[in-house]
């Protein structure tokens, strides 16, 4: 008898990857590449839409092939990276390269509107912050820039949407990425109209795709796509939805006032709530879950894990394995020997949990005394208290659940125990991501009629980190040193971003 499995695709910033889960939640086999970011000297974060899509069927090719005639592949889920704009024609063709969530081509435009009250009309409607790597922000910027390019497109299709289409030839989205449109998250019952017309985005209207709930059928694999990824012609695929909310429903958080923390590219800090009007902070997002009015809200700093792939690359230790990085780092105790990483280095500045597209990294505190130790350490430290002050802002209480790359760095995790004095929970087998999508699968294949016990059914096992008593006062001191120099560099932050472009 042929084993079932339902595959995961996640379509990351810099990996994709696909993975096929057994119906007790285990790992069949799984494929990955690393797709390239491609900046440019005036904070642009571009990705070839057609390279990704390659690496996510060659994913599968990987994957149907380790599965052979054995296996029974029940559907195929989705997601991916958020935010950005990512356009395709009538033909279902990329108009260009996908500007992603990191590009900050359009800082200048996000300040323009956080004057003129076009960011408040944003977050009014849609619940999300304004930041240059938001969509209608780069629309608003190519619009002006590439007028005959934006001209071509035809339907807006974030990461996973554009993986959907090669498979399927469906264009369609789910509630998590409408909001960062146009979707009214008060109602969650469709499109603002109201919204792109305060923008000055009317015409931006044609090229808002069709929603669906995260669990619907989102059309099947066709003949060109199983003969390029290897899956079965005609395997269902779902709609999916953005990778920071279906992580959630990997980990088995679906219930309002259920939490957990990501950190992978970017970070995340996020909660379910019943409405809207239970939002905790003003400079949060709220995505719609399409689960009645339930909402996510969330904070996602850009101080994810490309700071440590800075660092490791800076410091010329690429061919060591993280394992070995992690040892060195530890070899510095706790606080760094007083140095303070400031972790914001992203094109795009920062947008949680405070807004500031000129946002620039720096160390602060060195001496003659430091060493590189010293300054490695501090870099895991900087990431992780950017998370906890993302905390702090949601009020999320109990342990914290946590998930993503970083998260596999057993010293984040003690380090995040240690400054927030609360016990980390991390799943035991990773990509929470993928198994989220997974779960969305098997509803929208109909093999589950129920989120919670589709979620249970693909569950894994968690390991534990309790906070150390000892390291708790310095890390916290050093936490608000964090806070305080921040504070401090913060006005001198738009002339570094001059003199970084000039250069």
């Amino acid at each position: 008898m042929k084993t079932q499995v339902v595959i995961g695709i996640d379509g990351g910033t810099t990996a994709v990857k696909a993975v096929a889960f057994n119906l007790d939640g285990g790992i069949v086999t799984m494929a990955h590449r690393n797709v390239p970011v491609i900046y440019g000297s005036r904070g642009e974060a571009e990705q070839n839409m057609d390279e990704i899509w390659n690496a996510v069927a060659d994913c599968l090719k990987d994957v149907t092939d380790a599965l052979g005639t054995d296996h029974d592949i029940l559907a195929v889920g989705l997601t991916g990276q958020g935010d950005g704009l990512w356009l395709v024609d009538d033909d279902g063709r990329p108009v260009r390269n996908a500007a992603n969530w990191m590009d900050g081509r359009a800082a200048k435009r996000a300040q323009s509107w956080a004057a003129d009250g076009k960011a408040d009309a944003v977050l009014a409607t849609t619940g999300t912050t304004v930041f240059p790597g938001l969509a209608p922000v780069l629309l608003a910027e190519l619009s002006e820039s590439e007028p005959e390019t934006i001209g071509r497109a035809a339907t807006i299709q974030y990461c996973k949407d554009w993986l959907r289409l090669n498979l399927t030839g469906e264009r369609l989205t789910d509630y998590t990425e409408a909001s960062r449109t146009f979707l009214d998250v008060r109602t969650a019952a469709g499109y603002s109209s109201e919204l792109p017309a305060t923008l000055g985005l009317d015409s931006a209207t044609r090229l808002l795709p069709e929603i669906r709930p995260s669990d619907a059928p989102g059309g099947t694999v066709t003949a060109a796509a199983a003969e390029r990824t290897g899956l079965p012609e005609g395997t269902p695929v779902g709609i999916g939805m953005i990778d920071v909310s279906v992580t959630g429903v990997g980990l088995g958080a679906v219930n309002d006032g259920d939490g957990w923390l990501i950190l992978g590219t970017t970070g995340f800090v996020g909660t379910l709530l019943a409405s809207v009007a239970d939002r905790k902070s003003e400079n949060s997002m709220v995505l719609a879950t399409g689960r009645g009015t339930q909402v996510l809200e969330f904070l996602a700093p850009m101080t994810g894990t490309p700071n440590l792939d800075w660092i490791r690359t800076t410091f010329g230790y690429n061919q060591l394995s993280w394992d070995v990085i992690e040892r060195i780092a530890r070899t510095a105790k706790p606080g760094s020997n007083g140095i303070i990483y400031l972790p914001y280095g992203s094109p795009g500045g920062e947008r949680a949990p405070f807004q500031d597209p000129a946002a620039s990294a720096s160390w602060m505190g060195m001496s003659i005394s430091s060493t590189q130790h010293d300054i490695l350490r501090s870099v895991y430290e900087g990431v992780t208290f950017s998370l906890v002050e993302c905390i702090e802002a949601l009020d999320l209480e109990g342990d914290l659940t946590v998930s993503g790359g970083g998260f596999r760095s057993d010293l984040v995790c003690e380090i995040l125990a240690d400054t927030t004095g609360r016990r980390v929970v991390r799943q035991d087998a990773p990509e929470a991501g993928a198994r989220g999508a997974a779960v969305l699968a098997l509803l929208s294949a109909g093999v589950e009629s129920d989120l919670k016990t589709a979620a249970r059914k693909l569950a894994t096992g968690v390991d534990h980190f309790e906070p150390h008593a000892a390291n708790t006062a310095t890390y916290r001191k050093s936490f608000d040193a964090f806070k305080e120099v921040r504070t401090a560099i913060q006005p001198v932050w738009p002339t570094m971003r001059e003199l970084r472009e000039e250069d």
